[in-house]
C-alpha cells in the first residue's frame, strides 16, 4: 500500500484537448455583449456622428454632396476626413476586452476542469474568430462606403486612413492583424497581474516606459528618423501590419509563458 501511495501523480489527459479548448471558447461567448455587442455599439456610435459632421460641413459650404459614384469632388473638409481615426474607435475597448478575457474568466474555466492551456488556446481561438469576424465586415463596410460614394454624402468613415487604398483582401488582413494585437495585448498584461499582482504590473509599466524612452532617445541623438521612417515606408502596407502581426503572435506566446504559472484568486 506503501509504494502505491508514495508513486508520483502524472496527469494522464492529452496535450490538446479539442473539445475542451472550444468549451473556452463557449465561456467567452456567454456574454456576447462583451465581444459582439459593445464594439458595435461603438463603431455605430462614431459612424453616426460622422454622418452628422458630413451633414453639417455640407450644409456650411453649400455644397450639395449627394452624389453618385464618379461624380464631382466632395468639399475638401469632408475630403479631410479621410485622416480620421473613426473606424479605429473600438480598438481601445478591445484592448479591455482582452483584459476581461482573462480576469474575469481564468478561475472560473480552472475551477471546472480546464488546464491552462486549454484555457490560453481557447482564449487564443475566440480572438482569432472575433478578429476574423470583424475583418471581414470593416474590410466589406469600406467597399460599400466607396460604392455608395460616402453613403450618398462623400463621408469617409471606414474608406480613411490606409482603408480603401487597394483592395478586399488588404483590408481584411490589415484589420485583422491589428485586431489580434490589440486583444493579445490585453490578455498578456493580465496575466503579468494574475501571476505576479500589482508587484508584476508595476515591474512591467515601468520597464517598458525605459525601453520606450531609451528607444526614442538612441533614434534621436543617432538622428535616425529618417531612417526609420524610410524603412517604414518601404514595408508597404502589407509590409507593416505583417510586423503588427508579428508583435501579435509574440503577445501571445509570452502571455501562455505567464500564465503556466499563474495562479487563480
Amino acid at each position: 500500500m506503501t509504494a502505491v501511495i508514495d508513486q508520483p501523480f502524472t496527469r494522464s489527459e492529452p496535450r490538446l484537448r479539442p473539445a475542451e479548448i472550444w468549451r473556452i471558447v463557449r465561456l467567452h461567448a456567454v456574454n456576447p455583449t462583451v465581444f459582439f455587442g459593445v464594439p458595435w455599439i461603438i463603431l455605430g456610435g462614431a459612424w453616426a456622428i460622422t454622418m452628422l459632421i458630413s451633414l453639417i460641413v455640407s450644409a456650411g459650404t453649400g455644397v450639395s454632396i449627394v452624389m453618385g459614384p464618379g461624380a464631382g469632388g466632395a468639399p475638401e473638409d469632408i475630403d479631410g476626413m479621410r485622416y480620421s481615426w473613426a473606424v479605429l474607435s473600438p480598438q481601445w475597448y478591445l484592448v479591455v476586452v482582452g483584459v476581461q478575457a482573462i480576469g474575469l474568466t481564468f478561475s472560473f474555466a480552472l475551477g471546472f476542469g480546464a488546464t491552462r492551456r486549454d484555457f490560453w488556446l481557447g482564449t487564443s481561438l475566440m480572438f482569432v474568430l472575433v478578429s476574423i469576424m470583424y475583418a471581414a465586415a470593416i474590410a466589406t463596410l469600406v467597399q460599400v462606403e466607396i460604392a455608395t460614394n460616402g453613403w450618398g454624402l462623400g463621408a469617409h468613415m471606414f474608406d480613411a486612413l490606409w482603408y480603401g487604398q487597394t483592395n478586399w483582401f488588404v483590408d481584411f488582413y490589415t484589420t485583422f492583424a491589428l485586431q489580434l494585437l490589440v486583444l493579445f495585448i490585453g490578455a498578456s498584461v493580465t496575466t503579468v497581474y494574475m501571476r505576479w499582482r500589482m508587484r508584476g504590473m508595476i515591474v512591467l509599466m515601468s520597464t517598458t516606459a525605459a525601453i520606450v524612452i531609451a528607444t526614442v532617445a538612441v533614434i534621436t541623438w543617432s538622428n535616425s528618423w529618417p531612417a526609420v521612417f524610410t524603412w517604414l515606408g518601404g514595408l508597404g502596407i502589407v509590409g507593416a501590419f505583417t510586423v503588427v502581426l508579428g508583435f501579435a503572435a509574440l503577445f501571445g506566446v509570452l502571455g501562455y509563458i505567464v500564465i503556466r504559472r499563474a495562479t487563480p484568486r
